[in-house]
């Protein structure tokens, strides 16, 4: 789904419309189902305020999941606040998370339209590159 005014629902307040993918392209929508961003508007925009930058949009495996539960950051299990991911889930991950599941083996594919320019940062394209995915199951 690309980010075009007649092709989208109306998308929630803080969504930047004018952010772009480390594409150059406009910021496509990662999920609605479940909701994910830093501001839960679908989209891995990021700010100032996001500190994590949670601006990687990734298709979630169970290798990503086992090894982030090891780590101590369990994404699986549902709580009251949060209904858990499961493999083919859409996510908005933090930049340097993601490096680190690259690092340590682990890292999950990439829906590089959605992922935020930012990420650039601190991923480099090449690498990004080796892990996209053009489709994805839409939520």
């Amino acid at each position: 789904m690309s980010i075009l005014d007649n092709d989208l629902p109306e998308l929630p307040e803080r969504f930047d419309r004018t952010a772009k993918n480390v594409l150059g392209g406009p910021l496509e929508l990662c999920s609605y189902e479940p909701m994910t961003g830093f501001y839960r508007t679908g989209c891995c925009e990021t700010s100032p305020e996001d500190v994590g930058m949670h601006t990687v949009c990734i298709i979630v495996d169970e290798p990503f999941l086992a090894a982030s539960k090891a780590a101590g950051n369990d994404l699986s299990t549902p709580t009251a606040s949060f209904a858990g991911l499961q493999p083919g889930d859409r996510w908005c991950l933090c930049a340097g998370r993601w490096r680190q599941a690259y690092e340590e083996g682990f890292a999950p594919r990439v829906l590089l339209a959605a992922t935020h320019e930012a990420t650039l940062q601190i991923v480099p394209l090449k690498l990004l590159l080796a892990f996209a995915v053009t489709t994805a199951r839409l939520n």
